[in-house]
């Protein structure tokens, strides 16, 4: 295909689409009167050699060769868009179109990310943002490649090109039913920790049944019994609530999710693995791009607004 016969306000038009499932819609946001989209999407039926968008009754859904070619395209524009960003001032006051895309663990979606929602919403109301899964394997090519501007996260361990940004500590603690049979008015003590029965979250799909605690106890010749892991954080309070089974997690994230029928107690000193880290990592080109360096700049804010 001859790149120079392509116009670029066609994958313009696809990414509108694609995001709105909507004709009129995807006009309004690439500010296109409704004819003129539905002959862009003519051209890319004929460019790509593929319907690409079918009407039905739950607006106009992409074909498997859509689905497919939208994450090339997104990517592509977000880097015209920020090249064409370079050495230009941000005004967040007039943002429309700016898309970011974080990438952020489990732990920062409870914690973090309702706040830097909040003063995105505040700050930047015409600016998008896409809340990506913190996908720890690939993380430091997506921000390499331009597919993620952000990420954030604790246990980061990021390479040498990249910039990484402290935001703040975050401590551990566990979490019980406050009618638990083996605590009530007790102590949880190391004896009683290895005891009872454990709820881990396991971020990673490897099969693992082993957190941050484990090599404490394994260098005290202690093991748990992780009788329950889940993929995702929010689960454990709820695995927790009713049972006899224990969780051991981020203090902020547990403050956050526990209800009313949870008790927060402190880890036994012995197991105990002190504070963590919680980062903001970007690639090196992030400061040539005013609108990272202001979103990054929000992203701090936002973490004063957490408070203690």
């Amino acid at each position: 295909m001859n790149l120079s016969a392509v116009d670029l306000n066609l994958l313009v038009a696809f990414e509108a689409l694609y995001e709105t499932r909507n004709v009129t819609l995807a006009g309004q946001r690439i500010h296109r009167a409704q004819p003129s989209v539905s002959s862009a999407l003519g051209r890319l039926r004929r460019l790509f050699n593929d319907e690409l968008f079918l009407r039905t009754a739950d607006g106009m859904q992409p074909t498997d060769h859509a689905i497919a070619l939208m994450p090339a395209v997104s990517s592509a524009l977000d880097q015209i868009r920020r090249a064409l960003a370079q050495g230009v001032g941000f005004d967040p006051g007039a943002a429309h179109g700016r898309r970011f895309t974080l990438a952020a663990s489990d732990y920062a979606d409870v914690v973090l990310v309702p706040h830097i929602v909040a003063r995105l919403r505040r700050e930047a109301p015409a600016a998008d943002l896409r809340v990506a899964r913190l996908d720890r394997a690939a993380i430091y090519e997506q921000l390499d490649n331009g597919t993620v501007d952000i990420a954030i996260g604790g246990h980061l361990s990021p390479p040498k090109r990249m910039r990484a940004t402290r935001l703040y500590e975050e401590t551990f603690i566990c979490i019980a039913d406050k009618q638990h049979a083996g605590l009530r008015g007790r102590k949880l003590t190391l004896e009683r920790y290895v005891a009872l029965p454990h709820a881990l979250f396991v971020p990673s799909d490897d099969g693992s049944a082993r957190g941050v605690v484990d090599a404490g106890l394994a260098r005290l010749g202690r093991k748990r019994r992780v009788a329950c892991t889940f993929a995702h954080i929010v689960a454990l309070p709820h695995a927790v609530a009713g049972t006899d089974l224990i969780a051991t997690l981020a203090r902020r994230a547990a403050q956050r999710l526990a209800g009313q029928s949870l008790s927060l107690r402190p880890l036994p000193p012995e197991v105990d693995p002190g504070p963590f880290a919680v980062d903001m990592i970007s690639s090196r080109r992030a400061p040539t791009d005013a609108a990272l360096a202001w979103l990054q700049g929000l992203i701090e804010r936002a973490v004063k607004d957490m408070g203690g």
